[in-house]
């Protein structure tokens, strides 16, 4: 009699396995929400096979992070994680092998990290791998109370059918978890491009401009004092703008005073103003750049070239923030922020005894050196077709493009004014075009020789393969734009490319599509 009652226990259990395999296959199938797939299949094993407290949790980053739970109410309890062979479920992932503990209460590797056991209470814990690939991407462990009808060698078995069976389902879990990082990385990406995005009035996309608009960025918010250096032309004066622009001055007085342009006897004079009668031709009281200054910023320009007597008494405001007028006893204060520029070598000078030391340490506190434009020859078109756009509303034109040989001629050439004699030649081009394009005979004769004045291409002065691509695609590229009136899809299909291959070639050649919406 007691043969035949095992026998029918054992035929019910087996019978109750395979409903619960029934069950889970059919939920697998029919289940569209994988959240919801992982809590059902939990359920299952509670309410059929009395397996509490189910858990199911996937490796990510080198750690368990708990996916799904059953009877554990705290849903802040998702958010714990396990090291990689970090108590039973660690060593589970670590070794890729099941383990089962007959008395958790027994076993010091049992952590009860979530919390929900007795501790009076005989438990039993069963965790299995789930392997996929040869992979354990995740575990999948349950309580199971300990009563007569209790084989843990059989439900351990049957809980890792379990497991291969809600592999693929995991796996799924674990692919809906890397797409949505991997959206989160691309929109943080696209966020820095966003927030990486030129300055106001700062035109280029070469990797030492983009350096040059991190440390703008930088700078900014700050009162620190920021020595520019650069060659002339450069665009010193557009970058102590942009650095203004995103300050809290940036509404409050810029003053700019030319440090080259001023004799000697004047500097004095015009920095901290005088008062009338202070010296022959001081007919009125005059208020100095540094009072005009006053909250607002101070942009010396070729600091490099005042004298050595200026420079002692610019050293002196910039450590007091104070004053006098010529004329007068009054020690005033100025709260200024103050931005230098120079195309000189201030090292060499001070090695020679032409610039001082200590005035130099003041104002070198943030340095941003600027890079001539011969050395981001990847800018020159599009500063030639912002400059382009400048000039036709000035001079009432309506330039449309520039040619291929004007292309050619623009990237050939080697530069030497930099920014500026980029903007003076395309602006002698708009006003001798004829039509609606920049020919090569609309550009200065300087640029008809850049092909031997260009020393730092290749070393016949040709232009090398790579540009004459770019600017190739360029021009391609823009055109269609300006035919499509700025849209990229349609300036995809006129060119046979893919979106995404256009979006890239814009991206990478810097062009602007939003220019050429209102081109006919």
């Amino acid at each position: 009699m007691a043969g035949r009652k095992s026998i029918q226990q054992e035929e019910h259990s087996l019978n109750s396995k395979i409903t619960v395999l029934q069950e889970i296959s059919y939920a697998i199938v029919h289940k569209k929400n994988i959240s919801e797939l992982l809590h059902q299949i939990l359920e299952i094993l509670s309410s059929r096979l009395n397996m509490i407290r189910g858990t199911l949790t996937i490796v990510k980053h080198n750690k368990l992070y708990i996916e799904a739970t059953h009877d554990l109410q705290d849903a802040e309890k998702k958010h714990i994680s396990y090291n990689i062979g970090e108590g039973i479920t660690g060593h589970v992932a670590e070794c890729g092998r099941p383990h089962l503990i007959e008395d958790i209460v027994q076993d010091p590797r049992f952590l009860n990290r979530l919390g929900a056991r007795d501790k009076d209470e005989k438990i039993a814990f069963i965790c299995v791998p789930i392997i996929n690939m040869e992979r354990v991407i995740g575990t999948l462990s349950v309580d199971r109370v300990m009563d007569e009808n209790a084989d843990l060698q059989k439900d351990l078995k049957f809980l890792e059918i379990v497991g291969n069976i809600v592999g693929e389902a995991l796996m799924a879990v674990i692919a809906e978890h890397n797409e949505k990082e991997q959206l989160i990385h691309e929109n943080k990406q696209l966020r820095d491009m966003l927030d990486d995005s030129n300055p106001p009035a700062l035109i280029g996309n070469c990797k030492s401009m983009r350096d040059i608009y991190a440390l703008i960025k930088q700078v900014a918010a700050s009162d620190a004092t920021v020595l520019l250096r650069g060659a002339s032309g450069t665009g010193k004066e557009m970058v102590a703008r942009a650095i203004v622009s995103l300050s809290d001055r940036k509404n409050k007085p810029f003053i700019t005073l030319n440090c080259a342009a001023i004799p000697e006897n004047l500097v004095e004079s015009e920095l901290f103003g005088h008062e009338k009668g202070a010296f022959t031709g001081a007919v009125a009281r005059r208020i100095g750049h540094v009072d005009k200054a006053n909250t607002g910023t101070l942009f010396l320009d070729e600091v490099g070239d005042l004298s050595l007597a200026s420079q002692v008494k610019l050293l002196r405001f910039i450590q007091e923030r104070t004053f006098t007028r010529l004329g007068s006893s009054q020690t005033l204060k100025s709260d200024v922020r103050l931005i230098a520029a120079t195309s000189r070598n201030l090292e060499e000078m001070i090695a020679n005894g032409q610039f001082r030391e200590d005035l130099y340490y003041r104002l070198n506190i943030f340095p941003i050196t600027m890079p001539d434009l011969n050395s981001r020859r990847s800018d020159i078109i599009l500063l030639a077709e912002h400059f382009i756009e400048k000039h036709n509303i000035k001079y009432k034109k309506n330039i449309k493009r520039l040619s291929t040989p004007a292309i050619n001629m623009l990237m050939s050439y080697h530069w030497p004014g930099n920014v500026r004699e980029l903007e003076n030649c395309i602006e002698r081009a708009v006003i001798t075009a004829t039509d609606d394009c920049i020919h090569g005979y609309n550009l200065p004769a300087s640029l008809q020789t850049g092909k031997t004045s260009n020393s730092s291409l290749l070393p016949d002065g040709a232009v090398s393969f790579n540009t004459l691509v770019d600017s190739y695609e360029r021009e391609l590229i823009v055109e269609s734009l300006k035919r499509n009136h700025g849209n990229m899809s349609a300036a995809a299909r006129d060119l046979d490319l893919s979106p995404r291959v256009i979006h890239y070639k814009i991206r990478k050649l810097g062009i602007t599509p939003e220019w050429y919406q209102d081109k006919v």
